[in-house]
């Protein structure tokens, strides 16, 4: 598999005149190695030259973490050893070096003064296209992420909101998620009552109340690979207003989603959306785009946006997430995965989409 990969990004490399891929903490360096950088002042660093072997820079105190590949050989370094020294040498002399997008700026740096006739570049000029297409394995890891969570959606249909604080919520929905087989919970958005107006509301001390919507998006990684979820508690019976806006929503997440087919442009799934919203009066109240790409990163391309003019390929895997926003009052978001397919769009989530009536 990584060997692969490799293969694949030389090969594009190749192509955009790359000598060398530097590949530090991020998203690219377990995608090619199946190894996740700790992020600290000592420098991990994938160095892949288009031509020659691929060798891991690792910290010796951190190489007993690393599971060997074929793919590429380790070189530890010791604590006083200069590892971007050893980087650099590794690099060669290359023309022009493609750096991992979320390499620590002081190793940018010192990297340039050691290679000061290289010209550098982003890592995921040469990443981000492969990426983008995810094999049937990926897939794979994507829909086990994201079953994890609609058991999780399920299991919450059941419990209790009312009276608890958004934080006891979002505190439940990380444990579950740690339970159900992810190694890290990357975030769990819990709003309620006016606070599900603020699309990335941190979860406060705020006491759930009577009648409130509660917005619950959440997600994190497992074995590399990322789930994403939104669904909707309401503590009591919902008002004729939250179920007539609810409505809208719905048939705005399902149409986007119907448009979601291979061939169709990012940005013409988003105007789905926002034409459903716009038409019912909302068109102000839907404040961000319609979706994001989604595997080893929780957003990564393609984006579902205005503007993307990129046609969907089959393996595209992202998110359909369209909301309404009213400040003041309550907010409503609907979020499925979905992955674009020969046969049409597959939507991995299969968690009930309806407004769950809770104590």
């Amino acid at each position: 598999m990584y060997g692969d990969r490799l293969a694949r990004v030389r090969e594009r490399m190749a192509g955009l005149g790359v000598d060398v891929l530097l590949l530090s903490t991020g998203a690219d360096l377990p995608w090619l190695t199946g190894y996740e950088a700790l992020e600290t002042e000592r420098l991990t660093m994938l160095v892949l030259p288009r031509d020659d072997d691929a060798t891991l820079v690792v910290p010796r105190l951190e190489v007993a973490r690393v599971h060997e590949q074929p793919a590429f050989s380790i070189a530890a370094w010791d604590e006083t050893a200069d590892p971007v020294e050893l980087a650099a040498r590794l690099a060669g002399a290359p023309t022009t070096a493609a750096i991992g997008d979320h390499t620590w700026a002081r190793f940018l740096l010192d990297l340039q003064r050691a290679l000061p006739r290289t010209s550098f570049r982003r890592a995921s000029e040469v990443t981000g296209p492969l990426r983008m297409v995810k094999d049937r394995a990926e897939v794979d890891e994507l829909r086990a992420a994201a079953r994890a969570v609609d058991a999780i959606v399920r299991e919450m249909r059941g419990r209790p909101f009312a009276g608890r604080t958004e934080a006891d919520v979002h505190n439940e929905l990380v444990e579950r998620m740690l339970d159900a087989g992810h190694e890290r919970a990357n975030f769990a958005i819990v709003g309620s009552g006016p606070n599900g107006a603020s699309p990335h509301h941190e979860a406060s001390s705020r006491v759930i109340e009577p009648g409130d919507v509660v917005v619950c998006d959440f997600g994190g990684s497992m074995r590399h690979y990322c789930s994403d979820i939104t669904r909707l508690f309401v503590a009591g019976e919902p008002t004729a207003e939250v179920l007539d806006t609810y409505a809208v929503l719905v048939d705005a997440q399902e149409q986007a989603v119907r448009a979601a087919r291979v061939g169709t442009p990012g940005e013409e799934v988003d105007a789905t959306a926002r034409r459903i919203i716009g038409d019912a009066g909302f068109g102000d109240r839907f404040i961000h785009r319609t979706g994001h790409g989604i595997g080893v990163e929780t957003h990564e391309e393609p984006y579902i946006v205005a503007g993307n003019r990129v046609p969907l390929e089959p393996g595209n895997a992202f998110s359909i997430e369209p909301g309404i926003y009213l400040p003041g009052r309550f907010g409503l978001r609907l979020e499925d995965i979905v992955v674009a397919t020969p046969d049409g769009p597959e939507r991995l989530n299969q968690a009930p989409r309806d407004l769950a009536v809770v104590e």
